[in-house]
């Protein structure tokens, strides 16, 4: 089980990426195995956010057309959903007593850790490599 985080549906939607090869063929294999994987609600936003910003591409997507992308993904017959349980609080409040100085962006990790830890996850495919400062969490860059 593991998690496909945000950079890595960018880069499998951005062909001018030069991770684009590897994080395509990633993400082909992934949709078509039979075993579970995952994304969050966040990462979805988090992909739109992006994709419809020219700060990730020359020509912006549409909402729509990230949506188009997001679909197909979410379409597999093996992707689940990681949504917050009862114990999210208390998980949450754990991440960030097991991790000194967190500030800024790497919150929006945190919120991916704390589903993971929740539903017993311990692998991230990212190329964000703020996840290596969370404890448990096994890292892996499909584009290295």
């Amino acid at each position: 089980m593991f998690v496909v985080d945000t950079n890595i549906l960018i880069y499998a939607a951005n062909r001018d990426s030069p991770f684009h090869p590897a994080c395509r063929t990633a993400l082909e294999s992934w949709i078509d195995r039979a075993a579970a994987w995952h994304l969050t609600w966040g990462i979805c936003y988090e992909f739109l956010s992006a994709v419809t910003h020219r700060r990730t591409f020359d020509q912006p997507w549409s909402a729509q057309g990230g949506w188009s992308f997001l679909a197909r993904v979410i379409a597999s017959r093996s992707i689940r959903m990681l949504i917050p349980t009862d114990r999210h609080g208390q998980v949450l409040a754990s991440v960030i007593a097991d991790t000194p100085r967190l500030s800024g962006t790497p919150l929006h990790d945190v919120e991916t850790v704390t589903l993971m830890r929740e539903h017993g996850v311990r692998t991230v495919y990212t190329r964000d490599m703020d996840f290596h400062r969370f404890a448990g969490i096994e890292v892996i860059d499909p584009a290295a």
